[in-house]
């Protein structure tokens, strides 16, 4: 051990670092269990330097994303082989043998009981035989409550508020790693979001795996529509940001809350999926066309100038190349502020996984490509919407040049040169612009 300068024993801190895949409610959940590891006098380091316990964080949405979890994994061992390497998220919870049989995995936790990782940790050390701590999924019927985030030197903070999924699309294991649908209890969600803004957050994000359904498992009458209106409420609280909502959830109440509000940004993420009726029925998608086309004109009638992104899966098993000409079609109708783009990736497990009639890669290749084309120019029109309109940005980061980097309410990037007068913006602050054309960020 150690010595100061009297010659006096010093314990040195111990050390975690944390590699995250997947999703943003990945992140927010990694960013909690720093904080676990915070309070139990960790230092959180990079993946770069030496640490006690590595901690990877796995996805496993497609094939694709369970392969690249295994090379970080193992990626991580070689780094740190003298390390207690555990292993969580949504991989760990599907495959927790497989997981476990990685040489040099010392603990598999999967997407519950991650409050217990220090104690599991330790009888890890105690016993030095790896551990498998992953419970079935099905098991849960609460809402997990981990660390509230602190020490996270952001801008804008995600609130999660809802785990789990009883949507089950054809295509999605997401439900089988997360489970069945539980709320967060309101006073707890109200009570991280004062904290938040208390300690200089101006906006905070609300996420979940299927946020829209919130409070439908409560027996109190809550919704996410009532949780918004208490949040809004909060002192100090300068943006309120949704995160993706399916078509279906948004009821009259929601749509209400959100179009009288001065603090709910007026950006909608609305997946889509597939502009075929008959691609979203076989992914057992609960609308059509025309009820999602009434929403958006519902919606924008409601909320002027509203920004809607969404999701599109190209490829799906079956479609056709008049199914694709309808999705290219509804698309270009819709009049998307973004759009991400999926080539349909097979995800062992799921339905649509044996479904016949795969589609080809180099034809999925060409489908997304045609997308893609249809995704810049839908961006592009809406952003140049914008142009010689004055808007509010917030500042999220500065360069050295001191040019500053910020999104608007209608989460437009935007780039603003450096100030005149020699001062430096400062992240967290708001800004009034008028928006040029070189402004904006298309991609």
């Amino acid at each position: 051990m150690p010595y100061d300068s009297q010659n006096t024993m010093v314990e040195l801190q111990k050390a975690v670092c944390f590699v995250t895949l997947g999703c943003k409610v990945n992140q927010t959940e990694s960013e909690a269990m720093a904080q676990l590891f915070r309070e139990a006098q960790y230092q959180v380091v990079s993946a770069q330097e030496e640490a006690d316990v590595v901690v990877v964080n796995t996805c496993t949405v497609t094939n694709t994303g369970d392969s690249k979890s295994r090379q970080v994994i193992r990626r991580m061992i070689k780094a740190h082989p003298e390390s207690v390497v555990v292993v969580m998220g949504c991989y760990a919870q599907t495959a927790p043998g497989e997981v476990l049989g990685i040489e040099g995995v010392d603990l598999v936790l999967g997407t519950q009981d991650r409050a217990k990782i220090l104690e599991w940790i330790e009888k890890v050390k105690a016993e030095k035989v790896p551990q498998n701590a992953v419970r079935g999924i099905w098991d849960a019927e609460e809402f997990e409550e981990l660390p509230q985030l602190s020490e996270e030197h952001r801008t804008r903070a995600m609130l999660k508020i809802q785990e789990g999924c009883n949507q089950f699309c054809t295509y999605c294991i997401i439900p089988y790693a997360r489970g069945p649908l539980r709320s967060r209890r309101p006073e707890n969600a109200i009570a991280e979001a004062r904290r938040l803004v208390a300690e200089g957050y101006p906006e905070i994000v609300l996420t979940g795996i299927h946020t829209g359904f919130y409070g439908e498992d409560l027996q109190e009458d809550w919704n996410l529509a009532r949780l918004v209106g208490e949040l809004e409420k909060i002192p100090g609280l300068r943006r309120l940001r949704l995160s993706s909502i399916e078509p279906m959830e948004y009821t009259s109440e929601l749509i209400e809350c959100i179009a009288s509000s001065d603090k709910v940004c007026p950006h909608l993420h609305i997946p889509l999926q597939s502009g075929s009726d008959n691609v979203l029925a076989r992914m057992h998608r609960p609308y059509d066309l025309k009820e999602y086309s009434a929403l958006l004109a519902r919606l924008r009638q409601r909320i002027p100038n509203l920004a809607v992104t969404t999701d599109i899966i190209v490829g799906f098993p079956g479609e056709t190349d008049e199914d694709h000409a309808s999705t290219v079609e509804f698309v270009k109708s819709c009049n998307f502020s973004g759009i991400h783009v999926f080539p349909y990736s097979k995800r062992k497990g799921t339905p649509a996984a044996d479904y016949p009639d795969q589609v080809l890669k180099q034809l999925k290749d060409q489908r997304v490509k045609e997308l893609l084309v249809v995704a810049r120019d839908s961006q592009a029109r809406f952003s140049r919407s914008f142009i010689g309109k004055s808007v509010d940005v917030l500042i999220e980061r500065v360069d050295l040049k001191g040019c500053a980097v910020g999104h608007t309410p209608h989460y437009i990037q935007v780039e603003i040169p450096a100030r005149e007068d020699g001062k430096l913006w400062a992240s967290g602050e708001f800004v009034a612009v008028v928006l040029e054309e070189y402004h904006i960020k298309l991609s």
